[in-house]
């Protein structure tokens, strides 16, 4: 996942007009909604909201994924510097356009660093207040780069107790009736060279080893395929601990069906394997950000025969 996030002057701008809040609040009724004869697919579908429409208001942004017909949204901390004001805007959009924050990251410590973990588990503890504000049940966590002088057994053992404590902190926890989840997220050698948990298999031994029912793994199909390919065979041997899908194409993070990923076999897999947590559209439209997307919501229908 790319972690592009507003700079402070567009950020500050996208959310400085209560004016255009209240606009965007009075828009649902005017909603182009896409065509309801498209069924739901066994799996909820969400946007990563980085992706798209990042020169717009919040709200804005949110009346733009429920006209593309989408009910759940994915944040990277956009939430960092919010007032009061600014989460009641937001939550209020939310509720009224039916949109759910199903997960959020951008958490600045990752796992794999055992000299940063005490800043990790602070950072984390904190996250959980404006989680549970959004009631946003899940949190990326990243390994962060590769440490000069630590070996890699060392690292992949720091990953282990990093969400191993982190666990410990949300043992039982629920945010909006949902178990509150750990999402271990990979990232390509391309993307960075220098990260230190680039393959999904070491990433899934390493949520084996925590053994934890709140910590799981988050597949970014777009990362795995550059980094080594094999998706679907990944799909059926580790469906039990895939807490999160996330899909674009390869190359250039576009839309499924623009590079060399067969998505469509993928969907058909993902039902057959019974999934039922979130896939989540982080890709870069090539077209119109509201068409694309529709788009992309179809193939999934379209794949498992239920459009």
């Amino acid at each position: 996942m790319n972690r592009t996030i507003f700079s402070r002057r567009q950020f500050a701008t996208s959310i400085a007009s209560a004016a255009i809040a209240s606009t965007v609040l009075n828009a649902e009724s005017s909603l182009d909604l896409p065509d309801t004869a498209v069924k739901s697919p066994p799996f909820a579908l969400s946007i990563m909201l980085w992706t798209v429409w990042t020169d717009l208001p919040f709200e804005q942004r949110l009346v733009n994924v429920a006209k593309a017909g989408y009910a759940n949204v994915e944040l990277v901390g956009e939430y960092a510097k919010w007032s009061d004001a600014d989460y009641s805007r937001a939550i209020a959009a939310s509720k009224q356009l039916g949109i759910h924050f199903d997960a959020t990251a951008g958490l600045h410590n990752g796992i794999g660093n055992p000299a940063v973990r005490d800043a990790f588990l602070a950072e984390f503890k904190q996250a959980l207040t404006p989680m549970q504000r959004l009631d946003c049940p899940a949190m990326i966590v990243l390994s962060g780069n590769v440490v000069p002088g630590m070996s890699r057994e060392q690292q992949h053992q720091s990953c282990i107790e990093g969400l191993k404590q982190a666990a410990g902190l949300i043992e039982g926890k629920q945010i909006d009736g949902q178990p509150v989840r750990l999402l271990l997220e990979c990232i390509d050698p391309e993307e960075n060279p220098h990260y230190f948990l680039q393959s999904a298999a070491e990433a899934i031994d390493i949520v084996r080893a925590v053994n934890h029912p709140q910590v799981q793994f988050l597949y970014d199909l777009f990362h795995e395929q550059i980094a080594e390919g094999n998706l679907i065979e990944k799909l059926d041997k580790h469906i039990d601990v895939i807490g999160l899908i996330h899909v674009a194409d390869v190359p250039g993070r576009h839309q499924p069906g623009t590079g060399e990923i067969n998505y469509a076999n993928i969907y058909r897999k993902l039902a057959a394997l019974n999934y039922r947590r979130v896939v989540a559209m982080e890709f870069h439209p090539t077209g119109d950000p509201v068409s694309t997307l529709r788009a992309a919501k179809q193939m999934v229908a379209s794949a498992m025969g239920t459009a």
